[in-house]
């Protein structure tokens, strides 16, 4: 297979939709440029928001993006907890939502450094084999503890089963973790922010078009104002 081109270069803000796979949406953009594409972390299907997707030369500028903050609008079943701590997944266990009291000491253990089982359903790699095939098989293992930070926590709103949270949290954070964490399992999940970047400066995947990249030098910008020295 010949080499993918290395033009157009630029970073493309993609509010990725509900329902396909990350991938899928890479290789949308790829179609579209005929470049080589890649990404700076991506989203569940049942999830929605900014993908940074990186095109022709500009994927070397991955190792400067991955690691950058996220924010996330999220929606809580309080009430159930299921196998993939997603809406995807067989529910588990059902219990009573808690109190506005209770929940509000649930959140508050939560801000900060906190250390979280990883989801059996995502991609790390136990015993060489990645998790979520383990999980499909029905094979249960005990998930390794991931440090993360959680920046900020707030609650947006509470129905008295379902609590709407806005967080800002450190790269790797699975937001799934944070609402088994609570007792329940995520129904809605929207990435609106990643570093300096905003969703609401994202289009469609079909809206799409290779003129609306972002340089290099405009994506270094941002990210050198947010104190990330420049590679």
């Amino acid at each position: 297979m010949p080499p993918r081109a290395l033009e157009p270069a630029g970073v493309a803000l993609v509010d990725k939709p509900s329902g396909p796979s990350s991938f899928a949406v890479v290789a949308h953009i790829r179609r579209m440029t005929g470049a080589r594409t890649g990404h700076a972390g991506t989203l569940d299907p049942f999830a929605s928001g900014l993908l940074l997707l990186l095109s022709g030369r500009a994927t070397r500028l991955a190792p400067w993006l991955v690691g950058l903050d996220k924010r996330y609008l999220t929606e809580i079943d309080l009430t159930a907890r299921t196998s993939t701590g997603d809406p995807e997944g067989e529910v588990t266990a059902r219990s009573a939502a808690p109190s506005e009291p209770a929940l509000a000491e649930r959140l508050e253990r939560l801000r900060g450094d906190v250390e979280l089982p990883i989801p059996a359903a995502s991609a790390v790699k136990i015993g060489g084999e990645r998790a979520y095939r383990l999980a499909r098989r029905g094979i249960e293992v005990e998930m390794p503890v991931r440090r993360s930070t959680v920046r900020s926590l707030d609650l947006i709103a509470y129905t008295g089963e379902r609590v709407t949270l806005d967080l800002l949290v450190s790269s790797g954070t699975y937001v799934r973790a944070i609402a088994e964490a609570l007792g329940g399992h995520c129904v809605a999940l929207r990435r609106t922010e990643v570093g300096p970047f905003s969703v609401a400066d994202a289009v469609s995947p079909e809206a799409f078009a290779p003129e609306r990249l972002l340089s290099a030098e405009a994506v270094l910008e941002r990210l050198e104002a947010r104190g990330v020295p420049r590679p």
